[in-house]
């Protein structure tokens, strides 16, 4: 049933909107670093059980050499995340591992090697599942080194990024612009940063994503620069401010949630944390039913 929640609702419809959840509204999905120690069967079971409909993957959890797994044990992930009942949403943290990456050093041999890991990755993407992203934040891995500045790291992530566009489109990869806080990176702070990089890229493998927690130092409303930038949005991760799991904060997910169910958003919105306390089932849990019930 499609609710077209831009017209006028009669009362009747207007009470069924109220008690649809956002569940029911979005994609859901999880980031699987918190399951990282489980099965990865068990860890599937688990997530779909508590109410996830996908699963996304930083890759250093399968795999030292992530671009090296064989063909036999992609096909392996693929079907135990389809039998579990869940969907492929892509991958994250791309460059964790192997060690020693880095896309916009001077050092044109790294930078290169970098970027073939980037495509090794692509590949990979597509081996686990259709349409998936593959969300660029990597910040150690990116920032400005050596005694370039961020201008010419930026240069160099750009033109490594449209080396790499045409093998994304030909697999049914998106590659997705992260915007960083500067505490963390001082490549692509902004979301008009990473904007600005997809328009000048102009491809359809490449567009940008929104995060609630590397926002932090955006100066707009986060409601504001998601409406403005939606049509180039393509995967929504939600965390708290400081790292923590949906509800263990005071971030109001509400103004995004209104904005996103309001355009009609028909992409992933995935729970990423960096803080596991409590274990992998109780941040699913409770994140998912805090979100359910506050939006």
């Amino acid at each position: 049933m499609a609710l077209f929640l831009d017209d006028p609702p009669c009362p009747a419809a207007s009470d069924l909107i109220k008690s649809v959840s956002s569940a029911a509204l979005f994609k859901h999905a999880i980031c699987n670093e918190a399951y990282e120690h489980w099965p990865f069967d068990k860890a599937c079971a688990s997530i779909h059980r508590i109410g996830y409909s996908g699963i996304e993957i930083a890759p250093f959890t399968l795999a030292e050499r992530p671009g090296e797994i064989p063909t036999a044990d992609r096909q392996r992930y693929r079907e135990t995340i389809r039998r579990e009942g869940l969907t492929f949403a892509g991958l994250h943290w791309l460059m964790v591992s192997p060690k020693g990456l880095h896309v916009t050093t001077p050092d044109r041999a790294l930078r290169e090697r970098s970027w073939r890991h980037i495509l090794e990755l692509i590949d990979l993407c597509a081996d686990l599942g259709d349409n998936g992203v593959m969300v660029f934040g990597s910040p150690k891995q990116r920032c400005a080194v050596d005694g370039l500045g961020p201008e010419e790291a930026t240069r160099n992530f750009t033109a490594g990024l449209a080396g790499v566009a045409s093998r994304a489109e030909e697999r049914g990869v998106t590659i997705l612009v992260e915007a960083l806080p500067v505490g963390q990176c001082d490549v692509i702070t902004t979301l008009a940063d990473a904007v600005k990089i997809v328009n000048e890229i102009n491809s359809p493998a490449v567009r940008t994503m929104f995060d609630t927690h590397n926002a932090v130092d955006e100066v707009e409303p986060h409601a504001v620069l998601v409406d403005r930038y939606f049509d180039l949005i393509r995967h929504v991760h939600i965390n708290e401010m400081d790292g923590r799991h949906p509800g263990t904060g005071t971030y109001d997910f509400k103004p995004v949630f209104d904005v996103l169910r309001r355009r009609g958003y028909g992409h992933w919105v995935s729970l990423e944390v960096f803080d596991f306390t409590g274990g992998p089932e109780r941040i699913a849990e409770d994140s998912l039913r805090f979100i359910e019930k506050a939006c």
